[in-house]
């Protein structure tokens, strides 16, 4: 899931620009990260070796908006993959929980 949702995120016009000027090394760890906070969080025995959210996401300037944006995708993702709706829900409720370390701007 994270092969499609980061190119979608990239692609996005409102949020593009979280990932613009990076290395593709740096979006394979973006993407090992990702991978990691899932796994980590939903309780497998992955370590995440990532910065805690609100560090990782200091200053960032994340509005509700980009969030808005950025849970579509998710939602897309998911749904693409034809992941099962207890299991989408999990998810999306692991990663809302994130929301208030990452969204900074209103």
């Amino acid at each position: 899931m994270t092969g499609d949702l980061l190119p979608r995120l990239r692609s996005d016009p409102q949020i593009a620009r979280f990932w613009r000027h990076r290395s593709e090394d740096n979006l394979q760890r973006s993407k090992q990260l990702l991978i990691e906070f899932l796994c980590s969080n939903a309780g497998g025995p992955v370590y995440c070796a990532g910065r805690d959210m609100k560090t990782s996401h200091k200053r960032m300037g994340i509005s509700d908006s980009d969030w808005s944006v950025f849970m579509g995708h998710i939602h897309a993702a998911l749904e693409d993959f034809q992941v099962p709706k207890a299991e989408r829900d999990a998810v999306v409720a692991l990663i809302e929980g994130a929301k208030q370390d990452m969204v900074e701007a209103a």
